[in-house]
């Protein structure tokens, strides 16, 4: 009486609980990409996606542009602004190298300097010692190195001065012949660009992989739904010793896994002389498609009202024009859920392009492309594979939601007598 007066089950809350979980566990990562895609390499090895909104503070390398070094004693010295003219930003830290980029805090100096010690034949010799120091003041010297050598004097191999500006002092003891690079680490502000899918629409090929994609994906959907649509049509209405199974066949091959089927498969069309052609690839994919066509085109057919068809036949209709005229109109819903499948497989597939499809780049599909290509020499740079990931997703997303009203009534036809 509960669920009657309006109050919700048990089994309804589970349901809409369950649902949504599985939003989040679609949505989450995909924001996740989205966000990445508008992101540098830089921003993304320091942050997670989720900090993207906000000021962060990240560890970033500068090579300011190099004025004209002046003398101090023996030493050169460069001095500028690491954020240039402007002077927009802030420095909490600076360091001289990449393996420690927050060595010491702005306001203070830090440096490399030469320790002259003696060894144990009498002899003067040199080592490196990493140091801060009070900008003005003189750096702590300790009286013997790690090896117990007692220190007999240093000098500044290069030290930089850097404060919370920006506004830094460069200093080594040789002519500097280019701009040095710095460290610093800056709360940076959130930073999105276009510069990804800039770098991804304009790669060689890209073009030509786009087309090799629709040339691929369009036969593989229309051969199996022309095939399947036959053969679904005979196993619901038309009687013949075995139809059954035939139909049991068709459920069995559902879990079949199409890896058992490629080497064999590619030695077949070798011996044939279609070997790894567009249409090798037609009858691939055709061939892995057909078990699910005609699975899901049958269980809508037998859905149909049986009175219709029996009243064509009687009124003199050939099996053939009881299809094309009655049933295969009447079966939209069913063949627009199986291309929707078909297409959004084939055209995101990896494995079975790369083995029907030639090795050379002007064959390449988009998925081949983004592995070969773009992860292959950019393995680390995370944005640009998650812009390539959107761009290659755009076109089965129009394909998707421009036909989903029908995903809906395929897959559930027949469900219910």
């Amino acid at each position: 009486m509960d669920n009657i007066a309006g109050k919700k089950s048990g089994l309804s809350i589970v349901t809409n609980l369950s649902v949504l979980l599985l939003v989040l566990i679609w949505l989450i990562p995909t924001v996740g990409l989205a966000v990445s895609s508008f992101r540098d390499r830089q921003q993304i090895s320091e942050t997670g996606w989720w900090m993207s909104l906000f000021p962060v503070e990240q560890a970033i390398r500068v090579t300011p542009e190099m004025g004209e070094p002046t003398r101090d004693g023996d030493l050169y010295v460069l001095s500028g602004n690491v954020f240039g003219e402007d002077g927009s930003g802030s420095v909490s830290a600076f360091g001289i190298t990449s393996r420690d980029p927050g060595a010491a805090e702005a306001g203070m100096t830090y440096g490399r300097l030469k320790l002259e010690v003696l060894d144990e034949g009498g002899e003067i010799d040199t080592e490196n010692f990493e140091t801060a120091w009070e900008t003005g003041g003189e750096p702590q010297i300790p009286e013997t190195d790690e090896d117990g050598r007692a220190v007999q004097g240093w000098f500044i191999d290069r030290a930089l001065t850097m404060e919370s500006d920006g506004t830094y002092e460069w200093v080594q003891d040789s002519e500097p012949r280019r701009a040095p690079s710095l460290y610093i680490v800056s709360q940076q502000p959130p930073d999105f660009g276009l510069q990804n899918y800039e770098l991804i629409l304009s790669s060689d090929n890209m073009d030509q992989a786009f087309i090799n994609t629709l040339t691929v994906t369009i036969p593989a959907t229309v051969i199996p739904i022309l095939i399947a649509a036959f053969a679904a049509y005979a196993l619901a209405w038309m009687d013949f010793p075995g139809r059954g199974w035939l139909v049991a066949m068709v459920v069995g091959l559902l879990v079949v896994p199409l890896q058992l089927a490629l080497v064999p498969m590619l030695t077949l069309h070798n011996d044939i002389g279609i070997g790894q052609s567009f249409l090798g690839i037609w009858l691939a994919h055709t061939g892995f498609g057909l078990p699910l066509a005609i699975y899901i085109l049958r269980n809508y057919m037998t859905g149909l009202p049986r009175d219709i068809i029996e009243s064509a036949k009687v009124d003199g209709a050939t099996d053939f024009q009881v299809f094309t005229k009655i049933v295969l109109p009447l079966s939209f819903p069913a063949l627009a859920s199986f291309a929707i499948f078909q297409f959004l497989w084939t055209w995101n597939d990896l494995l079975v392009a790369k083995v029907f499809l030639p090795s050379n780049s002007s064959s390449w599909v988009m998925t081949v492309k983004i592995a070969d290509d773009l992860l292959g020499s950019r393995g680390g740079d995370w944005g640009i594979l998650a812009a390539a990931a959107f761009v290659s997703i755009a076109v089965p997303l129009a394909v998707f939601f421009a036909m989903q009203k029908y995903l809906v009534r395929g897959l559930l036809a027949g469900s219910v007598k």
